[in-house]
């Protein structure tokens, strides 16, 4: 196939680059899964929504090999061990879906406002529209099964409101006295949720590192999660809302990986971005004095944990470098 007469922008590369390594990253989680699972209907699932990561994989393959850019080495076979015992239950592996679901639909949403190109574009929208439909399958799946915790009720506003701009009411709307607002609850289940899986993902991982350092950075992941779980669960019952704890501890008792100590650390790392993100987002949506203090915390804390675990792909040589443009200062010299 001849080569687009229209190069990649470095938005459209940045967006093939990053899914190329994040996919090549899942499609391993859900290969190890494929392999453990018994439940017929979320086998049946993942086998779908590993065909669709696959068609992403090779999708992407062929556009760089067209343009002659260099593939992403990313993750394969090599970094799991399907000989090992299964780490997680078939529940935990389908709350895994329909998390990675979530992350996915936002990344390719926002991919798609930024490509231009036509065939980019085409396939980013065609990727979006598959990545819902499965997403849409894993959450009915865990209604079904019992594992999905809705986001809190509240009574219906009877009228239309609007605040008064008098400086004590500002200071009431703005502070800690007001109840929780209907954005508020939403985003303080959601990141209560994210925490929760990503939690349990720590937990399994750390039972089963071998590498001193990775085990460290993991057990400091393990704290953070705790922590916002604990903080923002706090927030809920001085509200007088239930706490909310959406997913039980899915893993189980053994220490063999099935996991590389790479594919362990990436996704940690990978993680991180996706925190920073729906912190930031949660933190626009809140206007309580308290929420900001406490997601400002917590992204201040995030974004130290983050350089940290880039520093420790870089110094085991496991970082690879994003496509980079060429230093014009060398050609000054």
């Amino acid at each position: 196939m001849a080569k687009n007469e229209i190069p990649l922008t470095t938005a459209e590369i940045s967006a093939l680059w990053v899914s190329y390594m994040n996919c090549s990253a899942t499609i391993c989680f859900y290969k190890y899964f494929l392999h453990h699972l018994e439940d017929h209907e979320i086998k049946e699932l993942l086998a779908d929504v590993l065909k669709t990561c696959n068609d992403t994989i090779e999708k992407i393959k062929t556009i760089f090999e067209e343009e002659d850019f260099p593939v992403p080495q990313g993750f394969s076979d090599k970094d799991i061990d399907l000989t090992v015992p299964p780490l997680f239950t078939d529940l935990f592996s389908l709350s895994f879906i329909y998390r990675a679901g979530q992350i996915i639909i936002s990344h390719y949403a926002t991919y798609l406002g930024k490509v231009a190109r036509g065939d980019i574009a085409a396939f980013f929208h065609e990727k979006l529209n598959q990545t819902s439909d499965l997403y849409k399958k894993s959450l009915n799946l865990m209604i079904t099964k019992g594992i999905y915790d809705r986001p809190p009720k509240m009574e219906y506003p009877t009228s239309v409101n609007f605040i008064n701009h008098q400086p004590s009411l500002l200071e009431t709307w703005f502070g800690e006295s007001r109840p929780l607002n209907a954005f508020e609850l939403s985003e303080l289940f959601f990141a209560i949720e994210r925490n929760c899986i990503g939690m349990v993902m720590l937990k399994g991982f750390l039972q089963v590192s071998k590498d001193k350092d990775v085990k460290e950075y993991l057990r400091q992941g393990k704290k953070l999660s705790e922590k916002q779980i604990f903080t923002l669960n706090k927030v809920l019952m001085k509200d007088e809302f239930f706490p909310t704890y959406p997913v039980t501890m899915e893993v189980k008792h053994t220490t063999a990986s099935p996991f590389s100590e790479k594919l362990m650390l990436f996704f940690i790392s990978a993680s991180n971005t996706v925190g920073l993100t729906t912190l930031c987002h949660a933190a626009t949506m809140s206007m309580r004095k308290d929420l900001s203090v406490h997601y400002g915390l917590f992204i201040t804390e995030i974004m130290k944990y983050s350089t940290d675990g880039l520093s420790l792909l870089i110094k085991r040589g496991w970082m690879e470098q994003p496509p980079q443009s060429t230093d014009q200062k060398d050609l000054y010299k």
